[in-house]
C-alpha cells in the first residue's frame, strides 16, 4: 500500500511581489500588448514619412515646448516612482502612502500640458495622412497617462484604508509603479518622431 503524502500550503503568503504575483505577470503581458501597438504606430509614421515628398505633409513642424516639458515632467517623475516602489518592497506604509499621493499629483501634471500640446501640432486629426497618425500617437499615448492616473488614484485611496496594510496592496502599488516606467518609456520614441523626426 502506498503511503499518502499530504503538504501543508497552509504557511503560504497569499499574495507574492514581483515576479510570484499573478497581477505583475498580467501587467508585463499587457505592456507587451500596449507597446506592440506603440510599435505599430510608430512603423505607420516612418512608413507615411518614407513616401511623402515632405515631412510633415502641407504643416510646419510642432511647437517643441508643450512636448518637451512633458518630457521633463514624465523623466521627473521616475525619480519618485522609484522610490514609491522600494517603499512597497520594504512594505513601509507611511512612505508608500506619501509616495502615492505625490505620484496622483505628479500623473496629473502631463495631462495638464496636454491640453496644449494637441494645438502645437498645427494640425487636425482629419488634415491629412501625417494629422491622423500623430494624433494617433498622441491619443494613445494619454489614454495610457490617464490609465494610470486613474489606476494610481484608487491606490492611492485605498492606502489610507484598511485594505492599505495588505500585503497585496504592496504589490499593487509595485505594479502600478512598473506601468508608469512603461509610460514614460513609451513617450521617448513618440516624442522623437513627432518632434524631432518632423524637424529633419
Amino acid at each position: 500500500m502506498r503511503e499518502k503524502i499530504v503538504l501543508d500550503l497552509g504557511k503560504l503568503p497569499l499574495h507574492g511581489m514581483g515576479t510570484a504575483s499573478v497581477t505583475w505577470w498580467g501587467t508585463l503581458a499587457f505592456m507587451l500588448i500596449e507597446g506592440t501597438g506603440f510599435a505599430l504606430v510608430i512603423a505607420v509614421y516612418l512608413y507615411l514619412m518614407s513616401l511623402a515628398t515632405a515631412w510633415p505633409i502641407n504643416t510646419p513642424p510642432p511647437d517643441l515646448l508643450p512636448g518637451t516639458l512633458v518630457t521633463l515632467i514624465l523623466l521627473t517623475s521616475l525619480i519618485p516612482n522609484i522610490l514609491l516602489s522600494r517603499w512597497a518592497e520594504q512594505q513601509d506604509l507611511r512612505k508608500v502612502r506619501i509616495g502615492m499621493v505625490m505620484m496622483s499629483m505628479i500623473g496629473t501634471l502631463p495631462l495638464i500640458v496636454r491640453i496644449f500640446e494637441f494645438p502645437a501640432l498645427k494640425v487636425s486629426w482629419d488634415s491629412n495622412a501625417y494629422g491622423s497618425v500623430v494624433w494617433t500617437l498622441l491619443g494613445l499615448h494619454t489614454t495610457h497617462i490617464i490609465t494610470d492616473l486613474v489606476d494610481t488614484l484608487v491606490l492611492a485611496a485605498l492606502v489610507f484604508t484598511r485594505h492599505g496594510r495588505s500585503p497585496r496592496r504592496f504589490g499593487d502599488v509595485q505594479d502600478n509603479a512598473m506601468y508608469w516606467n512603461f509610460v514614460v518609456a513609451t513617450w521617448l520614441p513618440i516624442y522623437g518622431c513627432i518632434y524631432w523626426l518632423a524637424r529633419l
